[in-house]
């Protein structure tokens, strides 16, 4: 006897945004429920491996690399080729897919753009449904935008765009709006996969091109092994030929850099490198080791910089993994806004973003990120320098690298301390970045820097961090509940005052600071602070 299909999702609880029938076909619901069906029972099971396996390094204080699968680091192989649009990686731009970024990433010149659905997308379900609908529009090449000013933007039609590259939510989120006929929700990062891979992939192929993503926020190499099945059923399902779906997976968790090469074989048909996701892997040092004392408490955000020795470790490893391998090494985010204000803070940044960018293109990565187009060109410069005219440095095989789990772990090899300043601002940051996502922005300019969930989730899990480790700054105070409530009131009521009462009003300041105080001090740490914020959105 057959197997039952499986039903379609429904949308519940959602406006319909124009043009969603052109997104949400029955035969695309039809595939979303198929993979929805056949992989969300073992992404709960991985989930449930996540929370046992913190609470084994709560007990025990560390990580080290896996003996289980010391056959594999040992092993002879290689990833699949890079397809040819993926060969040359120099500069990536990352961004939203909403219609002006979409354009604008397109245009900037980059080899390819992350269209994030991810950390820089605050997932209404608006921004779900018309992030694919203009994704779709620009490979059909028919995408373009007026601004409230009247300003046009379109497509370029005589330069060649940026590869896109699509990042679907982490395994961690559901899309409440749509729900199997048990009422469950679909796993986010399956809706945005599916959606996209759905509409795009034939389309793409008979350009020369592919379905290829960027795989957030994995854990385990048993967590890339179910992307890879993910990839493998699709494929199947639409008839496309197996291996063309490429996924560059981000390295943006302490668990994760102890299995780079486990997660690079379980993909190996469909990969296409490593990046080094700087913020996040902060962000996951904080929750990983949160309780294991002052061994592991970070300083300021801004005083870790990539040369800490701990962050060295991270990256070598990054790339010598990814070329023992074959695979490409991408290096980390340039945030920096340029300021048309000011070029004195412009020309002391951009010399930051240089140094940072010839660093890694010295170290043996393949290409980097930028969060806006005018840094593109400084980025590029810095590789070119170093690749000319090669479209990588894979032939880096960097030997001389060896890493341990010590120095992967070496936290305490920073000398800088937290300050009351890092606690003013990590307030200042989180407030502001929460009130935007609430409002259904994602990716935030704050103090000149182009913000995204990951710099909101460091800079909460920092202030939980330095409260329960009960840090005190030089000058004698103890970072506490009261003092950081305190914080967080001067800035609210100085963003009261800035703004003025009817702006601050129409935001959504109130819930903002109300679900930062929340995540960063109630007893209990919430592993993410976008499954308490997506209940509060619109």
């Amino acid at each position: 006897m057959a197997a039952p299909v499986p039903s379609a999702p429904t949308v519940v609880d959602a406006a319909p945004p124009a043009r969603q029938e052109e997104v949400l076909t029955p035969e695309a619901l039809a595939f979303l429920g198929a993979l929805h069906h056949r992989f969300t029972p073992r992404r709960d099971e991985l989930l449930a491996l996540r929370g046992e396996r913190r609470r084994e390094i709560a007990r025990t204080g560390t990580l080290d690399f896996p003996a289980g699968t010391a056959h594999i680091r040992e092993g002879d192989w290689q990833v699949a080729p890079a397809p040819p649009a993926l060969t040359d990686r120099r500069v990536e731009i990352t961004g939203p897919t909403d219609r002006k970024m979409t354009i604008n990433a397109l245009n900037s010149g980059a080899r390819v753009w992350l269209a994030d659905f991810e950390d820089a997308t605050a997932p209404t379900w608006e921004n779900v449904v018309l992030g694919q609908l203009n994704l779709i529009d620009a490979h059909e090449r028919r995408v373009d935008f007026t601004d409230p000013r009247g300003k046009t933007y379109t497509l370029r039609p005589d330069e060649e765009l940026a590869t896109v590259v699509t990042r679907p939510r982490g395994w961690h989120l559901d899309e409440r709006h749509l729900r199997d006929g048990d009422g469950r929700p679909l796993p986010g990062a399956l809706v945005d996969f599916g959606l996209y891979f759905f509409h795009n992939a034939r389309r793409l192929l008979d350009r020369g091109l592919g379905p290829y993503f960027y795989l957030p926020k994995l854990e385990s190499h048993l967590e890339a092994r179910l992307w890879n099945e993910v990839f493998v059923h699709a494929q199947d399902l639409l008839g496309v030929p197996q291996g063309s779906v490429r996924a560059t997976v981000l390295i943006e968790t302490i668990p994760a850099a102890f299995e780079m090469e486990e997660i690079l074989y379980e993909l190996r048909d469909h990969a296409s490198g490593l990046n080094a996701g700087r913020w996040d892997y902060l962000f996951s040092i904080v929750k990983t080791f949160r309780d294991a004392g002052d061994r592991f408490v970070l300083p300021d955000r801004n005083a870790v910089t990539m040369t800490a020795p701990f962050m060295r470790a991270y990256t070598e490893l990054l790339v010598r993994t990814c070329h023992k391998r074959g695979a490409h090494a991408i290096g980390g985010m340039a945030a920096f806004i340029p300021s048309r204000r000011d070029p004195r803070v412009n020309e002391a940044a951009l010399e930051k973003v240089r140094a940072d960018k010839d660093r890694e293109a010295a170290d043996g990565f393949d290409g980097s990120w930028v969060a806006h187009p005018d840094l593109v060109p400084v980025a590029r410069a810095s590789f070119d320098a170093v690749l000319g005219d090669r479209p990588h440095q894979k032939d880096r095989l960097r030997e001389d690298v060896r890493v341990t789990s010590a120095d992967l772990l070496a936290v305490d090899s920073l000398t800088a301390r937290p300050t009351y300043d890092g606690l003013v601002n990590a307030v200042g940051v989180g407030l502001r970045y929460i009130e935007s996502w609430l409002r259904g922005t994602g990716a935030v300019a704050i103090f000149n820097l182009m913000e995204d969930a990951a710099t909101a989730e460091i800079s909460r899990s920092q202030i939980w961090q330095w409260v329960n480790a009960g840090v005190e700054f030089e000058d004698g105070r103890k970072v506490t509940a009261g003092l950081v409530r305190e914080v967080a009131a001067g800035e609210l009521a100085a963003l009261r005052e800035e703004l003025g009462e009817d702006a601050f009003a129409t935001g959504a300041w109130q819930r903002a600071y109300d679900l930062l105080l929340r995540v960063a001090l109630d007893e209990e740490y919430v592993d993410f602070l976008t499954l308490p914020a997506y209940g509060l959105l619109d």
